[in-house]
């Protein structure tokens, strides 16, 4: 467990214990010896927890593992956990019983409850922790938000203290437990909307290739979505039956082109993020 100045101690779970029954020998004092019989010794303890319904749920890992986890880097929940089990007080070695997971969770399966405790849960945190948390994942933001935007004036990407500068005036709020990614998006969207500098999406430079014949219809309104630079961005084979296009598009598009290709298509991202001197005009 980790203490309010961020030490580290080591948690000892029971999860049962019995009386002695021996009979003491002549010239011991009578009394009742607590013997457990299952033990558990976690160190550097790390926790989660989910309020579920009318109970919280708990889950013990090891330190700085539950953000790689939530982040994509470790898979493996082995890795992750100090013990494969779900519980309602970690401290005191009381463990979920399957009824309570399955009213809680409509189901017993302890993977797939880990798995929500962890990536929803929330982490309790030192106040050192929580600020070095809460620096690196600034500066995560920061940098997602400055690479995938551009002054639509000057086409050049703003820096991330400047994007933090604006963030702040604009009083955003960076959250611990919620992913990177995430808030980086929704950041973009008020930077967008409020407009206290001058800031818009950079584009995404994309791939399409469909089939022509029946697609007529689609391949118009791809036509629209994609913004080309010269005519030899878009191509069609010789026998006329698949058609390539090249170029960029918005970012919130991206999703109807995959749509539009479901099925019928390939969709390739060539960039994530580009710096785009096209006129605002298809060509």
């Amino acid at each position: 467990m980790v203490n309010a100045d961020g030490s580290v101690h080591t948690l000892v779970i029971s999860f049962n214990s019995k009386e002695s029954t021996e009979t003491p020998r002549t010239g011991y004092s009578m009394g009742v010896i607590n013997q457990p019989s299952g033990q558990i010794k976690l160190t550097n303890v790390s926790m989660v927890r989910l309020k579920k319904g009318k109970k919280r749920f708990e889950v013990a890992c090891y330190q700085n593992k539950v953000q790689d986890y939530r982040n994509g880097v470790e898979k493996d929940l082995d890795e992750v956990l100090q013990i494969n089990q779900v519980f309602l007080n970690v401290s005191k070695g009381q463990v979920a019983s399957k009824g309570d997971l399955t009213s809680a969770f409509g189901t017993s399966d302890q993977t797939a409850i880990i798995a929500e405790i962890l990536n929803r849960g929330e982490i309790p945190l030192s106040e050192k922790e929580r600020q070095l948390m809460l620096e690196k994942l600034t500066n995560e933001i920061l940098t997602m938000v400055s690479a995938k935007c551009i002054n639509p004036k000057s086409k050049k990407r703003y820096p991330p203290t400047m994007i933090n500068k604006a963030l702040t005036e604009l009083k955003f709020g960076i959250v611990v437990n919620k992913p990177a990614k995430l808030q980086a998006l929704e950041a973009i969207k008020v930077l967008v909307s409020k407009q206290l500098i001058p800031i818009v999406r950079a584009k995404m430079k994309v791939k399409v290739a469909i089939t022509s014949q029946g697609n007529e219809d689609i391949i118009d309104r791809l036509t629209k979505l994609i913004l080309v630079t010269d005519a030899a961005a878009t191509q069609s084979d010789e026998s006329g039956t698949a058609w390539t296009r090249i170029g960029l598009i918005d970012p919130v598009c991206y999703r109807e082109i995959l749509s539009l290709c479901n099925d019928k298509g390939t969709v390739q991202v060539l960039d994530m993020a580009v710096v785009d001197d096209l006129k605002d005009q298809n060509s």
